[in-house]
């Protein structure tokens, strides 16, 4: 928080929600109040990030926490030079309403699902 924001803080004001990226768990996660709330997970398959479970915990439902969570990974994911496949249904969701990032995304094919069956040992 910056200094200039201290005074009018007040411990009763929820922060921000915050994501942050956590590759060892091939996944986001979305934290309010240094609280873990959610996450997307995916895998990486070349220059692809293919997405593939989102899942908000039932405390912080409704309050769009997977639409800031979704828009931030694939914000990250745009940055890093990867392109999207949105096997998640959330995130195959959220990339109906939002064309900004059609040009980065792929369609899921089965070989990409077959792939990620190998990947998650299902």
């Amino acid at each position: 928080m910056s200094e200039q924001n201290t005074e009018a803080s007040d411990s009763a004001t929820p922060a921000a929600p915050v994501v942050r990226r956590v590759d060892a768990r091939h996944r986001y996660e979305i934290l309010v109040d240094e609280q873990r709330a959610g996450l997307t997970a995916y895998r990486d398959r070349d220059d692809q990030r293919v997405f593939f479970h989102t899942e908000i915990d039932d405390a912080y439902a409704g309050r769009g926490l997977a639409a800031v969570l979704v828009e931030q990974a694939l914000t990250d994911v745009r940055a890093a030079g990867k392109r999207i496949v949105p096997v998640c249904p959330y995130v195959a969701k959220y990339l109906t309403k939002h064309q900004e990032f059609r040009d980065i995304t792929d369609p899921v094919t089965p070989e990409v699902l077959t792939w990620l069956d190998a990947q998650l040992g299902r």
